[in-house]
């Protein structure tokens, strides 16, 4: 791209890659590619291998192309073959084939409107979109809270909490014939007088088991916490009047971009609504946290969008009825001379995958299919990809660094920044030869926060050519592309263990059991030898401090525009004051999001199986 002074780039993005034959070696990623990726349906025989898989998904992204389809056809071929660059789940299974259903993996509903035909119709919406194959996030924050008066009926509201057993219900019996589980995320504001509820209702074993809960902070609510101060809990009063002797306050509530007048229903100490979120994190993994204001503040489009809640796993805030595409570059693959005494990573390989990458994650909004008209419209109103990585903790480890340390934060750094550029890059060279996404302003859009802190020659060229996506990077948690990848380290994670027993599910829905190894370990010992004493920098996920964990998130969140999906693991002991601090230490941090996990604990294992 000559006028920005980056030639690579518009070199790099049509570079005839050479196609490299896709090993399977483990188990469980021959059980994986069978069971949820591979075009299996009545009469028509089954895809033979994951080779054919990857011949279906570049000839359909590559049907977006305008010019030169064959060419982008066997650039797309390239960047699949070896697990170079392994697309959201959605796209690998759907791609290509003959089914109705998404090939995005993220959306979020539309608000949700404080009726009984408004939740109804949210409902049907909801199941639509689930059904077609994409995992929502939904708020629960514009419904009335329970024990308020229900006009229409004259009786009383029973409460956004009531309601979520009814998408618990819709979401199990969707799951029940799906090899897939319904992801869903159901978000609650901190002010919202049914928070102390929302808060304990997966204390209750078994309870919203196919629903992750988070709430929605707000920085009043930290500040408050931090000064001790009481914490109103309110909700908009619409067209009714003030009551007698009611206290009222303005609020941006969820679902509107102006301030509303709300009635104050009670204050409490927001000491005690912070210790019972603590408290239930520690019982149950949940409710996780979103850090609201920061996601709309940090959001490229700021001036377009109000943000209350985001996809099942947290990595990608959305507006209502938007959605993302998602794919992860496979970090592993980009080490040269993995173990050696100088091992060095592969830069131009990685910069020239992640370009690609980038053209394809756009072409697919325009190959999919969309559960909704209106899903349909956002989606392309932003232009939304979340291109992400994993294999991060294998890649560092191939390099002889330590999970954590400065050194690979610094190259981690490095590597998204890497990526982070290329993606800009590349999207501004496919507006000049595409057009800008719809909702494009360059005075705004250059005025964001992210925006504002690329280099001035990212900045002038957006100017000067508009750029194809309003967002570019996200990181999932690619559980399962990462064991399709003959188990490589998930996302961000630090390496699970040297060996797990993993139980998954088969096509006839029975749990299997498989044993793997980490894919960095197993290479590791095809060159050492099986009983060579393992390398000193390893670290596996229950080895990691929480401290370390969220040095790195922190590293990977400064080069993401969207956000980023991965628990924090705690100690099997840790308290509510251990908890305490590292949940602000990820607000300090300036982290979008908080989850945790800790291994023992009820509700863990249902966290990780959302992560898909």
């Amino acid at each position: 791209m000559s006028e920005v002074t980056c030639p690579d780039i518009h070199i790099i993005q049509r570079t005839m890659f050479t196609t490299q034959t896709t090993h399977i070696s483990e188990a469980i990623s021959d059980h994986v590619w069978r069971t949820r990726y591979g075009w299996c349906e009545p009469g028509r025989v089954p895809e033979p291998s994951i080779e054919a898989i990857f011949d279906r998904v570049a000839l359909a992204v590559s049907g977006a192309e305008a010019h030169h389809r064959d060419d982008w056809r066997e650039r797309f071929r390239a960047i699949l073959s070896d697990f170079r660059f392994l697309p959201g789940g959605r796209i690998l299974a759907g791609a290509g084939t003959s089914q109705h259903t998404t090939l995005l993996n993220c959306f979020v509903m539309g608000p949700l409107e404080d009726s009984i035909n408004g939740i109804f119709n949210a409902l049907r919406e909801t199941i639509l979109t689930l059904q077609a194959g994409g995992g929502v996030g939904l708020d629960f924050s514009t419904l009335r809270p329970m024990g308020a008066l229900a006009h229409a009926s004259v009786g009383v509201a029973s409460g956004p909490v009531s309601f979520m057993g009814t998408w618990e219900v819709a979401s199990s019996v969707l799951a029940s014939n799906n090899l897939r589980r319904g992801a869903m995320m159901a978000t609650l504001r901190c002010d919202h007088p049914d928070i102390e509820a929302f808060i304990e209702s997966k204390l209750v074993p078994g309870a919203l088991s196919h629903v992750n809960l988070s709430v929605a902070l707000t920085d009043d609510f930290m500040r408050a916490v931090e000064q001790g101060s009481t914490w109103p809990l309110v909700f908009p009063l619409g067209q009714h009047p003030v009551p007698v002797g009611g206290e009222v306050c303005e609020r941006v509530w969820s679902g509107d971009t102006t301030p509303q007048l709300c009635l104050v229903h009670r204050r409490i100490p927001a000491r005690v609504l912070w210790d019972k979120l603590l408290a239930a994190q520690l019982a149950s993994a949940e409710p996780g946290i979103l850090f609201i204001d920061r996601i709309n503040r940090d959001n490229n489009l700021w001036y377009d969008e109000c943000i209350a809640t985001t996809n099942p796993c947290g990595e990608v805030p959305l507006p209502p009825y938007g959605g993302c595409s998602l794919g992860s570059i496979n970090l592993s693959r980009f080490v040269q001379d993995p173990f050696a005494a100088h091992p060095k990573v592969d830069w131009a390989g990685l910069k020239a995958v992640a370009a690609v990458a980038t053209r394809f994650l756009d072409d697919v909004h325009d190959i999919s299919w969309f559960a909704l008209k209106a899903q349909e419209k956002a989606v392309h109103a932003s232009r939304r990809i979340g291109l992400g990585v994993t294999g991060l903790a294998d890649m560092l480890l191939m390099l002889g660094l330590r999970y954590g340390s400065q050194a690979s934060l610094d190259l981690t750094r490095e590597v998204m920044s890497t990526i982070r550029d290329t993606a800009y890059f590349t999207s501004i060279e496919t507006a000049k030869e595409k057009g800008a996404f719809p909702a494009f302003d360059k005075v705004k859009y250059g005025a964001s926060p992210f925006v504002l802190g690329l280099s001035h020659e990212l900045q002038d060229a957006i100017a000067q050519h508009g750029i194809r996506n309003s967002h570019l990077l996200a990181v999932a948690p690619a559980g399962a592309i990462s064991l399709l990848a003959n188990n490589v380290s998930s996302g961000i994670e630090p390496i699970f263990a040297v060996k797990a027993t993993r139980v998954v599910r088969g096509v006839d829905g029975q749990t299997v059991t498989i044993e793997v190894e980490d894919a960095a370990v197993r290479h590791y010992r095809k060159l050492h030898g099986a009983k060579a004493a393992l390398p000193a920098q390893l670290m596996t996920r229950d080895e990691t401090s929480t401290d370390a964990q969220l040095r790195m998130m922190a590293q990977v969140q400064t080069c993401v525009d969207n956000a980023i999906s991965k628990p924090v693991h705690l100690p099997p002991d840790a308290g509510p004051l251990d908890l305490e601090l590292v949940v602000l230490q990820a607000w300090e941090l300036g982290l979008k999001g908080f989850a945790v996990y800790s291994a023992g604990r009820r509700g863990c294992e249902t966290v990780l199986a959302f992560q898909r």
